[in-house]
């Protein structure tokens, strides 16, 4: 039989290139040994021949494990139906990086050629992953601390490598405490989310990454983690003042869902019920996500309601007279910006989306501009 013979820690990658025949080796006698045909072996499968394999596998993390925060719950839904960047402002232990980490498993499973994108960057950074766990489990999730450096997160280095922005490609990219970043950091961030790609420069080279993933983030009202005017509060408004201002307007807007995770009741708490599972979010999710592919199949790289341009948002994100007075009098309200009134928009054609509408209706557009309406708090 023809093929190749790789070793055992990167034969499983090559598997997946299509009519090749891959054989694994431990050693050169193994090798030796298999060419003269003392012995013989089977080539690897590759795990997209059948790509339902083992996708019914139960996850260890799932959303039906989270207790109350059924307002973040929906908003996380809609967020994830459209691929939009999501925040979550709330007190310690309410839960806000508990529902971050379950968001990879309500999101639609990898399509073959996005399995490959996220392969070739994490070879490029000399990070090993297991084809077979990836392409029947879930996204990638990347949770870097909030002492990161520009370069660990954009990528570079003396040779310029991935950063977490590219690792987190088709995926998730979670920052926890997000006021805790420094702003340097955060400002670098502006640009590949608009662009979905990372250009890095040095002496020695110039390149172009991938970095098109899902925004989640998460922070606490104020220094202290309680909202200002509670009891146990200790911060003065300029301390507060300091902490938010470390979020620029320019990065909330390109946040597009802002919520408030709010602290959870002692019966929450004690409740025995399960909330829904991912498995039956993700279901949801999928039939929104099968609407765009039909709407978007002629539109090159626009996969998601949030990756539209100008011109898709004035084809397919037309509100009536009515919905158009309602979102200026939201502009004028929490004095949004240009780039906030297209993004709202983008969340009320997702909302239509789950609820099966072709057009947007005024409950769409209300429930994406209740979405907006911290941003302008946090300046």
């Amino acid at each position: 039989k023809s093929g190749v013979l790789l070793p055992v820690e990167t034969a499983r990658e090559a598997a997946l290139v299509n009519d090749v025949n891959v054989y694994a080796v431990s050693s050169l006698d193994e090798t030796v040994r298999f060419l003269r045909g003392d012995i013989t072996m089977e080539p690897l499968e590759n795990v997209f021949k059948d790509p339902e394999n083992g996708r019914d596998a139960e996850h260890e993390l799932d959303f039906a494990d989270v207790k109350g925060q059924h307002a973040v719950r929906r908003a996380v839904e809609v967020a994830v139906a459209g691929s939009h960047n999501f925040l979550m402002i709330g007190p310690p232990g309410s839960g806000k990086s508990m529902i971050a980490k379950r968001i990879p498993t309500i999101m639609p499973y990898l399509q073959e050629d996005e399995f490959l994108e996220i392969l070739q960057i994490h070879s490029a950074a000399g990070k090993g992953i297991d084809p077979r766990s990836t392409a029947s489990g879930t996204r990638p999730y990347r949770a870097p601390h909030h002492t990161i450096s520009d370069v660990g997160l954009l990528g570079g280095g003396s040779i310029p490598g991935p950063g977490e922005i590219s690792l987190a490609h088709n995926g998730v990219l979670f920052l926890d405490e997000l006021p805790e970043f420094r702003r340097s950091v955060l400002e670098v961030l502006r640009q590949p989310m608009e662009d979905g790609e990372v250009t890095i420069s040095r002496s020695a080279a110039k390149i172009t990454l991938p970095c098109d993933f899902m925004l989640i983030a998460a922070m606490n009202p104020t220094p202290s983690g309680f909202a200002p005017g509670h009891e146990q509060s200790r911060d003065t408004p300029s301390q507060i003042e300091r902490y938010r201002s470390k979020i620029s307007g320019p990065l909330l807007d390109r946040i597009d869902i802002q919520v408030e995770a709010p602290a959870l009741s002692l019966d929450e708490l004690q409740s025995k019920r399960s909330g829904e599972s991912s498995a039956l979010m993700r279901e949801r999710i999928e039939k929104a996500r099968a609407v765009q592919a039909t709407r978007f199949e002629n539109a090159a790289g626009v996969r998601c309601n949030a990756a539209m341009g100008h011109r898709l948002l004035e084809r397919h994100c037309v509100l009536s007279a009515e919905n158009q007075q309602i979102l200026k009098h939201a502009m004028e309200q929490l004095k949004l910006s240009a780039r906030a009134y297209d993004r709202i928009r983008k969340v009320a054609r997702t909302i239509a989306d789950l609820e099966g509408y072709v057009q947007i209706e005024s409950p769409h557009l209300l429930e994406a501009i209740q979405y907006r309406s911290l941003d302008r708090d946090l300046l």
